[in-house]
């Protein structure tokens, strides 16, 4: 579970790079927020704050999963189609990426209301 845990950071990290280079000029950041960079963790600095959660799916027609969670740390207002526009490239990069952090599961990317969800292959494998 901590390796799959580890394998999962590094993909948000990797894609929370992505969404900086392509849009981490365009808003300035929240005055409490670091520069990208200037943390350990690119979830803690930067305009983006990208991660996943774990949740069981009770509800979900989709069972349990990692729900996507992306916000971008800025007082500025950001218009409903640039948000859009934000969420499916992070959606699309993460679809790319996915096979590379792990070759050997069958993972999906599903919209499920207003969020998006990992589903798949999360067995721990025999012990």
């Amino acid at each position: 579970m901590v390796e799959f845990q580890n394998h999962l950071k590094a993909l948000m990290d990797e894609v929370d790079q992505y969404i900086e280079d392509r849009y981490g000029h365009i808003y300035p950041l929240h005055p409490a927020r670091p520069k990208r960079g200037k943390t350990s963790n690119p979830q803690a600095d930067g305009l983006f704050n990208l991660g996943a959660d774990f949740t069981p799916g009770f509800g979900s027609r989709y069972g349990r999963g990692y729900i996507i969670d992306l916000r971008m740390v800025t007082l500025e207002e950001v218009g409903e189609d640039h948000k859009w526009e934000i969420i499916e490239d992070v959606i699309a990069k993460l679809r790319e990426l996915l096979p590379k952090y792990f070759p050997e599961r069958n993972l999906e990317i599903f919209a499920e209301g207003s969020h998006f969800k990992i589903i798949g292959d999360f067995s721990l494998g025999a012990l």
